[in-house]
């Protein structure tokens, strides 16, 4: 659920025991002060389907993401934000591209959630690479307002980094569904203007669905 107002949904991803193990190990061996404390939960060799076993076995992973969610250092540890976030993305990546927007915009949604609920930072990129791909499907699905929302919340983000390479595409992407709307778009194109003229972004820029065929999650 994480901080926020009482009526906000909870972000929801499904994850194996081998997944928790694998989290485990890794922050394990990177961390192994802060970890010598944090109890895992072991399997059951025999009664390991049972209600009452899962029942048991969900409180005491729901314990373990709490205690590592209490220790800073884990807290904002890369394997942990890769644990809650990773899968999704991928899976959401590759439903935008082959054209599923529909399925891919309930993943896009649920990482963007994730992320406020968590209120780490998941990496530089992975907030704005979640915009992109709210905004493309938003687009695809007919629904330029929620489109636009999302390419002014990523323009906010990125501020004066000119040399990111989101920030043409998120420009342009504006700049389109701007004129769509019927909305002011001067700003975004001075912006875009400048990053031309200064030799920092092609004519025309890539578009945001480029930007996520061509991202590489790891």
């Amino acid at each position: 659920m994480g901080p926020g107002p009482p009526d906000r949904q909870p972000a929801q991803i499904s994850r194996r025991y081998s997944d928790f193990e694998r989290l485990h190990r890794n922050l394990q061996r990177q961390f192994r002060g802060p970890m010598a404390a944090i109890a895992f939960p072991r399997k059951r060799l025999r009664r390991n389907f049972t209600a009452e076993t899962i029942a048991r076995r969900s409180r005491a992973f729901e314990q373990f993401l709490s205690h590592l969610q209490a220790v800073p250092e884990l807290r904002h540890a890369p394997d942990l934000q890769d644990f809650f976030l990773l899968p999704e993305l991928r899976r959401a990546q590759s439903l935008t591209c082959t054209g599923l927007y529909r399925e891919a915009l309930a993943l896009w949604a649920n990482a963007w959630q994730l992320q406020a609920q968590l209120g780490t930072h998941s990496g530089p990129d992975r907030p704005l690479l979640t915009l992109a791909g709210l905004a493309v499907c938003h687009q695809e699905l007919e629904d330029p307002g929620e489109a636009r929302a999302c390419c002014e919340k990523a323009l906010q983000l990125l501020g004066d980094k000119r040399l990111h390479p989101f920030l043409a595409p998120f420009l342009e992407a504006h700049i389109r569904l701007s004129w769509r709307l019927g909305l002011d778009k001067r700003q975004s194109e001075a912006q875009l203007q400048a990053l031309q003229e200064a030799g920092l972004t092609p004519t025309p820029p890539p578009s945001l669905k480029e930007l996520l065929i061509k991202e590489v999650l790891d």
